[in-house]
């Protein structure tokens, strides 16, 4: 436990000096990756305020408004950094984040959130502590299989119409956040896109199940937890007179639209090619990079990102054309989770990028040598950036220690605990706030659209970190000391 106040204080001292050479660098243009000044992130953090404060203080405007908030905090990222490094640099940047992080990303919630939308459970299974756990631990252990998204866009409609009875239940979507979006994704590539990097620069497509103890291990106190929260809520629901709508107790259940389960396999598929694809000589020019259209700069769209979108959006296509639209209405479908996730994501990974050039070019700087200490750098600047960056910037930075004994990847040899331990960092912590994972806000946005009354993005935080944070110190004393 010392080791663990140790580090949190000399990691706040590491970041704070990093902050104080950033704020005097001075770069030059070609230098602007590597000494990116602090005051470019205060977009970034503008964005992400607006997203905490305004639903709670003007609602109806932030709704409407949501646009013109992305497009604002943009430019005022933008137009600074343009002046400062020139706009073929600013365009290059823009366009980079946009063609290479944001479309493949979009795309894939697209895709998913179309074919889950057209299938439908019904039947006679009424929410209830026991159900919720069940339904809870299923969709853990399918989001390693179909990709936390995929899991988090199937099952969610399913928990919610099952519990629609009931008025206490936004704890049960804030758990499923915990788990089915975050923590399931941990066993396979297909889980979350940072394995999916790691399995692209040498680490076994198999290796993360190693992972399994872990997450056994959380998800039995996860449950056990929720089970307690989810028995409470249910007998105050059951003593205020409610009570579930079933013609009879049982445990029918009936799949309407299960022939879309092909479509969301062909979108697995994608996945798994946009990260074997590059590898292959027929995909990679004379010199090793990987072949694709050239947009601007050095900015290009590869030819397995466009097969990858290609295939997501044709599964898209098809799954609406080949169901019927009564289970579309059954699933109260409509298109406001996708497109809010659309817009803020949008704004969040163009005004991030100056944090991420930061943490780039100062990663191997913080004197983390450490299991425990990758696992909390990784996963606390996963629950504010994109994982999947944080990530490989960890990776790199443990691959560079020089160690002879672990895992062989492209980016040197790397032990296996400290593999690990980056590893759940990045999928276990992105489930600390809202923005950490991409499931996370979209099932934020469906389970709002059904009348469930989420918790703020600080009214979450408290919830993460009253609950989270508790079993990721258990984690450390357990797992990576």
């Amino acid at each position: 436990m010392k080791k663990l106040f140790a580090f949190c204080a000399g990691l706040l001292a590491v970041l704070n000096q990093t902050a104080v050479t950033a704020l005097a660098a001075e770069p030059e243009a070609a230098g602007a990756a590597a000494q990116t000044p602090l005051w470019l992130c205060i977009p970034f953090a503008g964005l992400l305020l607006c997203i905490a404060v305004l639903p709670l203080v003007k609602a109806e405007w932030w709704e409407a408004h949501q646009p013109h908030a992305v497009v604002f905090w943009s430019l005022l990222f933008l137009i600074p950094f343009a002046v400062k490094y020139g706009v073929p640099k600013a365009a290059e940047t823009t366009l980079e984040c946009i063609i290479n992080d944001y479309l493949t990303f979009i795309v894939l919630l697209f895709g998913l959130f179309c074919v889950s939308g057209n299938i439908t459970l019904s039947g006679d299974l009424a929410g209830s502590p026991r159900i919720n756990v069940g339904l809870l631990a299923l969709g853990t252990l399918l989001s390693s299989w179909i990709g936390t998204t995929g899991a988090s866009m199937l099952m969610i409609r399913p928990i919610i119409k099952m519990n629609a009875w009931r008025k206490r239940r936004r704890h049960i979507v804030i758990f499923f956040i915990f788990m089915v979006s975050n923590m399931g994704g941990c066993l396979t590539p297909i889980g979350d896109p940072p394995l999916l990097m790691g399995f692209m620069r040498g680490v076994p497509f198999f290796w993360s199940l190693k992972l399994l103890p872990i997450l056994i291990f959380n998800m039995i106190i996860l449950l056990f937890i929720f089970y307690h929260f989810d028995m409470k809520a249910y007998r105050k629901d059951i003593a205020a007179g409610l009570k579930p709508d079933i013609s009879k107790p049982g445990t029918e259940v009936k799949i309407r639209g299960s022939h879309n389960l092909v479509f969301i396999i062909m979108i697995v598929i994608a996945v798994i090619l946009s990260g074997t694809l590059p590898s292959m000589p027929m995909f990679q020019d004379a010199a090793g990079n990987v072949l694709g259209i050239h947009v601007f700069g050095e900015v290009t769209l590869s030819y397995p990102a466009i097969i990858e979108c290609v295939i997501i959006l044709v599964s898209a296509f098809l799954s609406f054309k080949t169901t019927d639209g009564s289970i579309r209405r059954e699933n109260h479908f409509t298109w406001g989770a996708i497109h809010e996730v659309a817009v803020l994501f949008v704004g969040i990974f163009i005004t991030m990028q100056p944090a991420l050039m930061i943490l780039k070019a100062n990663g191997a700087e913080l004197g983390i040598t450490e299991p425990f200490e990758m696992f909390w750098a990784t996963g606390l600047l996963s629950s504010f950036l994109d994982n999947t960056p944080t990530y490989l910037v960890f990776l790199t930075t443990a691959g560079a220690l020089g160690l002879s004994q672990g895992m062989v990847t492209a980016l040197g040899t790397v032990p296996a605990k400290m593999l690990e331990a980056i590893s759940c960092g990045a999928v276990f912590m992105g489930a600390n706030t809202y923005i950490g994972n991409a499931p996370n806000f979209m099932v934020k946005s469906i389970a709002d659209e059904n009348g469930i009354r989420m918790p703020s993005f600080f009214g979450y935080l408290i919830w993460s970190f009253g609950i989270l944070v508790p079993v990721f110190i258990v984690d450390t004393l357990v797992f990576f000391l």
